[in-house]
């Protein structure tokens, strides 16, 4: 049995995965306490995926030589950001790997695989070294101050490294050798773990307005030491920029304008104050990056509407308690507040004086990524989940052609591309009789999970308005409230859809599918053959192959990849690789793709009793569902990012000592500076020690 990380207060296995409740609370509003919003009766994608070893999966899964054990001569970092030599402990599984045995695994995943534990510590692979980029306070802009936990101010803040990143993005710097550009999203605040003796029944207006100016983006510069392998933060590089809760937004397409998103500050519903929630994102072919605003329901009190409720917003005050400080955060007061949040942002980091877009034709729900994929003749798809219990995944074909070029005219005509197109929700079919699907892992009689699918047009934008294909809602109604649109067109429920990464090498689509613990549960909805297990607490990853390898196809195949948890559990499935020689997962989030196509999986809550992580694994060949664990966090901590380049990865350590009962007086976590000081959510860069590339 696996030991559980001691908590302060209310254990973590009380919530969802391996959550605790004050994570549940600042991040995402208890959303998983609440009712489910979605009380359609759409058929529901549920829980048969466990298990799923399929008979052409288990004659390839017999050939396959077994891996290195996981865990020999791991390395991790406690109360430092200098990665320093510890011992790593046993893994999991039957392997027997020894520290001068050169790893196997598929190309890039050759890296001793680091054990499950619960260090308080960044624990890497044997042969690898990491450092602390940044810190949440690090001042990044001209006049910042240093970081001073006990002397913070809003003005301080909007200067300096924002708060809990999650989207993280590397771009290119020309003719800035050794250099390049820092892309961050800042998620959300927890005011407990800021703020010494912090009131949430009373909160100060400073105090607030700190939290505003630590939400939103950042970007800045980043600097390799070629002798050693750190990534640093340049200061007060030109490209710099923080944007905030009050920074200005501009809406764009079919919404701008329209009645739905008119305010009494905003008279003409096209400029926004603020960005929030911002989870994952997605880096675009034209150099700017995309940005999803997820959980922002929790940020506005006493909704009333039909409309409110399905979007999960309460009838009463917030936890934060906003509302008294900007009436804009009042739904009593200013109703179409809330409408003007839920999108994808646009940003363009190499321009500091531009403003950000928020793109309405993408649709409103809680956005969890926004990546990228270009049709043959240039068009951008755009595919995005919505982080709820029981909701829908989606994509957006353009109309317009990406231009090549840094031109004026090229970089605003790209900006435009996301516009102007057709939103579409997703609708999933199994090709297994329903009788045969129990939710209990059992596989059916043609022993696979997998089916077809299909896109369902939800609205079309234009340069001269906007049709809907829905009926009983106009286009803008469409666009403002899209989970009410995917509800009608009888689009496929699922286990909160989070990132979806098309893979670069094959064009495969992967959907992380975080857990659903009401799955099966109750009157909620049962189990059918897209997602595994009632009750699903480890969660899932689905591979979509669109029609002709196509992105702009409006059918698609899909079948079972990975389902999570305990690899000694038989309703776990790792594509058909033997589970005796792969890392244990739980909770997939955030994913990214290497150059050799290996999925990476960051995990958000991990329900195992371990520390949350970021694995790598093989999506082809001979060791397809090869998955590997390649660092874990600290207490309380999450993995976000990820990026993964040829010779450096980074993730952001999100939430570091965020567990029940730790304040700034008794925390959780020593992580990154050591006792004494406030626990820092920040971004860590990882290399191997000799410069290779990672994992060859």
């Amino acid at each position: 049995m696996r030991k559980l990380l001691p908590l302060i207060g209310t254990p973590s296995g009380s919530h969802p995965g391996g959550r605790s409740a004050m994570t549940c609370r600042f991040r995402c509003g208890d959303a998983c306490f609440h009712e489910v919003p979605n009380t359609s009766d759409n058929e529901y994608v549920g829980d048969i995926v466990a298990g799923a070893l399929s008979r052409r999966s288990m004659m390839r899964a017999a050939a396959v030589v077994t891996v290195a054990a996981a865990g020999a001569g791991a390395v991790g970092v406690v109360g430092a950001p200098e990665a320093q030599a510890a011992p790593g402990g046993k893994g999991h599984g039957h392997g027997h790997g020894h520290e001068h045995d050169k790893p196997k695994g598929a190309r890039g995943l050759r890296f001793t695989p680091v054990a499950p534990n619960t260090d308080d510590a960044v624990t890497v692979p044997e042969g690898y070294r990491q450092n602390v980029v940044i810190r949440w306070g690090e001042p990044i802009l001209r006049g910042a101050p240093a970081f001073d936990g006990d002397r913070q101010s809003a003005k301080a803040q909007a200067g300096q490294f924002g708060y809990n990143c999650d989207f993280l993005s590397l771009l290119p710097l020309k003719g800035e050798h050794g250099r390049q550009l820092l892309v961050a999203n800042h998620e959300y605040t927890d005011e407990i773990l800021m703020f010494r003796d912090y009131d949430p029944e009373n909160p100060t207006r400073e105090q607030v307005e700190i939290a505003w100016a630590a939400h939103g983006l950042a970007v800045v510069a980043v600097e390799e030491d070629r002798r050693s392998g750190k990534l640093t933060a340049v200061n007060r590089h030109h490209l710099n920029r923080r944007l905030t809760a009050t920074s200005e937004f501009r809406l764009t397409g079919p919404v701008a304008g329209s009645d739905l998103v008119k305010t009494s500050a905003d008279p003409r519903g096209t400029k926004v104050l603020g960005t929030l929630n911002n989870c994952s994102g997605g880096t675009t072919p034209w150099g700017t990056t995309l940005h999803g605003e997820e959980n922002f329901n929790q940020y506005f009190g006493n909704g009333s509407s039909a409309t409110d409720k399905r979007y999960g917003i309460g009838t009463g005050a917030t936890e934060r308690k906003w509302e008294r400080f900007d009436k804009r955060f009042d739904l009593a007061q200013e109703p179409n507040e809330v409408h003007r949040f839920g999108y994808v942002v646009e940003l363009d980091p190499y321009d500091p004086d531009s403003t950000p877009r928020k793109h309405t034709a993408l649709g409103r729900f809680k956005h969890e990524a926004a990546t990228v994929r270009l049709t043959h003749d240039g068009r951008p798809v755009v595919y995005s989940g919505d982080d709820e219990r029981f909701d829908y995944f989606y994509k957006f074909v353009s109309s317009k052609k990406m231009r090549h070029g840094n031109s004026r005219s090229a970089r605003e005509h790209n900006l435009s591309l996301l516009d102007e197109g057709t939103l579409y929700v997703a609708k999933l079919t199994g090709d297994s009789p329903g009788i045969e699907i129990d939710g209990t892992g059992k596989l059916p009689k043609d022993g696979e999970f997998d089916g077809s699918g299909q896109w369902i047009p939800l609205a079309t934008a234009t340069a001269h308005g906007a049709v809907s294909h829905v009926e009983g809602m106009t286009a803008e109604e469409v666009f403002v409230f899209t989970r009410l649109a995917g509800d009608k067109v009888g689009a496929t429920k699922m286990d909160r859809p989070e990132d979806i990464e098309p893979n670069p090498v094959t064009g495969k689509v992967y959907v992380a599918l975080t857990n659903n613990s009401n799955r099966g549960v109750g009157s909620n909805p049962k189990a059918d053959e897209a997602n595994p297990r009632h009750a699903n607490k480890h969660g899932h990853v689905l591979e979509l192959t669109e029609r002709w390898n196509r992105p702009e196809s409006t059918r698609f195949a899909w079948s079972l990849f990975l389902v999570a948890g305990d690899p000694e559990d038989p309703a776990t499935y790792f594509a058909g690789f033997p589970k005796d020689s792969v890392s244990p997962i739980s909770c997939p989030d955030n994913v990214a793709f290497d150059a050799h196509g290996n999925l990476w999986i960051s995990t958000d809550g991990s329900a195992l009793g371990s520390h949350d992580g970021l694995f790598g694994v093989a999506t082809r060949g001979d060791r397809r569902g090869e998955l590997k664990q390649f660092l874990t966090v600290p207490n309380g901590a999450e993995t976000c990012g990820p990026v993964v380049q040829d010779r450096r990865v980074l993730v952001a350590v999100q939430h570091p000592g965020e567990v029940d009962g730790a304040t700034v007086d008794q925390p959780a976590s020593a992580w990154p500076d050591g006792p004494g000081t406030y626990v820092r959510p920040a971004v860590v860069a990882v290399w191997r020690a000799d410069g290779r590339d990672i994992g060859v």
